[in-house]
């Protein structure tokens, strides 16, 4: 998809960022054998979610009139 702004905003950004932090952090306590901080890691991971969702509500995300696709019939 050359020349798309997919996912090239701040919700996005944010959002991935998060849940990135939150699979480090998850990885790190599996690898320390400590459950609840496993567990902790996975709701941070969803917490990058809901956080890219409100910021895309916000108006931080991609409009809508940017997913469609026009085509033109010529004749």
């Amino acid at each position: 998809m050359a020349g798309s702004s997919h996912g090239h905003t701040p919700a996005a950004w944010t959002g991935v960022i998060i849940a990135f932090i939150g699979f480090c952090i998850s990885g790190a306590f599996m690898v320390m054998n400590q459950p609840l901080g496993f567990w902790g890691g996975l709701i941070v991971v969803a917490l990058g979610g809901v956080v890219g969702m409100a910021m895309r509500a916000a108006g931080m995300g991609q409009p809508k009139a940017a997913h469609q696709v026009v085509v033109s019939a010529e004749s």
